[in-house]
């Protein structure tokens, strides 16, 4: 038995199309780039798994039988229809229109995504976006996510990337917590104070420095409030409760209002990267390829300094 598969099925279909219409097996397999052995075999093996001859062979040339007629008639439509659904896929991978799934970190995804979609829509009218934000990982095959945001080391070497830029952090305090408690001046100063620790990155509990003269530090903190939401973290800081160590979209705003201020400004904090990703680097939508190229245009050396209406 002959098993056919939809794709040769179709090969077949058009290379029925195209004998019927030049009239010839050698014009179509020439036209097609296939040797004309290889044409004739496949039509007989189209006229086999039918049951039925669909064409007339002569020294001239060839014609349809009467049921070769009606076949023709049907496989006309269906390889219209079949040009007509590739046409459509065409237009949509190649326009900014369509719907459009972004994932992302609950911080940063209030803080300084969501504003960027709103200019992005603003743009391009004709895409929906579905902005979602979630702190655990996104498989983004398994979801359906066309772009994701992510923070930190990349793990997944499959996907395709593009670089943003850096997401860099800051220590900072309220003027009445160092009232209170004093100014640090070094890193090993931080051991006497009450620390806000972020319990998902740099370092947890461990705090890394590097110096003014490249030296490196690193520090075990403790304090009364360990939390993953940098929001509850600065609200703390806000509040006289301790020193904190936040990335500098979080803090910039309360930076900005005097609510706390940057300290061991001469000491510098590990900087993550910042990726968009998408499930493929092959054949990628013109809706995520031109959001993601957007994306990267926004992030400047201090894209965190600009501002974006954040809550």
């Amino acid at each position: 038995m002959i098993y056919f598969t939809l794709m040769d099925r179709l090969q077949a279909l058009r290379l029925f199309l195209r004998v019927v219409d030049l009239g010839s097996f050698s014009k179509a397999a020439r036209d097609l780039g296939i040797g004309q052995p290889s044409a004739t075999k496949q039509v007989a093996q189209m006229e086999k798994r039918m049951g039925a001859r669909l064409l007339h062979r002569t020294t001239h040339g060839v014609s349809l039988t009467e049921i070769g007629t009606l076949y023709y008639d049907k496989c006309k439509l269906i390889a219209h229809h079949l040009d007509e659904a590739e046409s459509v896929a065409t237009l949509l991978q190649s326009q900014f229109q369509g719907a459009l799934r972004v994932s992302t970190s609950v911080a940063f995804g209030r803080r300084v995504l969501a504003p960027l979609v709103m200019r992005f829509l603003k743009d391009n009218p004709k895409l929906q976006i579905d902005l979602n934000f979630e702190d655990r990982f996104v498989n983004l095959v398994e979801q359906g996510v066309d772009v994701a945001i992510r923070i930190g080391p990349l793990a997944d070497s499959t996907l395709g990337a593009r670089y943003l830029g850096l997401n860099p952090w800051v220590v900072v305090a309220s003027d009445d917590y160092l009232r209170r408690r004093g100014v640090p001046c070094t890193p090993a100063d931080l051991m006497h104070h009450e620390a806000l620790i972020y319990s998902t990155v740099q370092g947890d509990a461990r705090w890394n420095f590097i110096g003014p003269e490249g030296q490196s530090a690193q520090v075990t903190v403790r304090g009364p409030l360990r939390s993953n939401s940098l929001t509850a973290l600065l609200d703390a800081a806000c509040g006289g409760m301790g020193i904190v160590v936040l990335p500098w979209y979080v803090a910039h705003p309360s930076v900005g209002l005097g609510l706390v201020q940057p300290v061991l400004t001469d000491w510098s904090l590990p900087a993550q990267e910042i990726h968009a990703v998408y499930p493929s680097p092959r054949l990628v939508p013109a809706k995520v390829m031109g959001f993601v190229e957007w994306l990267q245009a926004q992030f400047g050396e201090c894209w965190w300094q600009e501002d974006r209406g954040q809550e």
